[in-house]
């Protein structure tokens, strides 16, 4: 059975697609099956009707809904949107958690259509240049993907979507002090996850 959407938290997460650009070492695919007890690896990728039809029929309890699940969920940005726009419609907040690549993974500049679907997009920064990057991620795109990444988020930032660019602990403190001093000189707030 395919699981499109799981429970984490007081959080509602959406699993879109198990497609990535990025093949990231510590990625919790490498090895879980899944969160919570829900498989998150997909046999069929889902329509926004399907998707829409999996939600709970009462959202109340959740923060927001998360598009996040064992693949990049910018891959299916149109049914994202759709589905977004939906829950949106129910007085909820959206997010995505993403590796920022999807300008790269469309050809285009896509970042309007998260306008009006998302809240707040949250892009995986982990690391502060472009070849720790690509050794971390192993980008797909290789070394371009990191100031594409950049790019995607303040071009999003600039369309007044909330922006928060993250990295996970793992990388070390000169790591992660770097990352804040790149964020500050693009003006992008930064996260920093613990490693789990």
């Amino acid at each position: 059975m395919n699981n499109f959407v799981y429970e984490v938290g007081d959080n509602l997460y959406v699993n879109l697609t198990n497609q990535c650009s990025n093949s990231c070492f510590f990625c919790i695919r490498n090895s879980h099956d899944g969160m919570n007890g829900k498989n998150l690896w997909l046999d069929k990728e889902p329509t926004a009707k399907e998707v829409i039809e999996s939600l709970p029929k009462n959202l109340d309890k959740y923060n927001e809904v998360v598009f996040c699940g064992f693949g990049e969920p910018t891959y299916k940005i149109d049914i994202m949107r759709e589905v977004g726009k939906y829950v949106k419609s129910l007085g909820k907040k959206t997010r995505i958690n993403t590796n920022g690549q999807a300008n790269l993974i469309f050809g285009y500049d896509v970042t309007e259509k998260l306008v009006g679907a998302i809240d707040t997009v949250n892009v995986s920064l982990n690391a502060s240049n472009a070849s720790e990057y690509q050794r971390i991620c192993s980008s797909v795109f290789g070394e371009k993907a990191f100031e594409a990444m950049l790019d995607f988020a303040e071009k999003c930032r600039d369309r007044g979507i909330d922006v928060i660019m993250s990295v996970v602990d793992i990388i070390g403190d000169k790591e992660v002090e770097a990352c804040k001093k790149l964020c500050e000189s693009r003006n992008l707030k930064l996260r920093v996850r613990k490693f789990e």
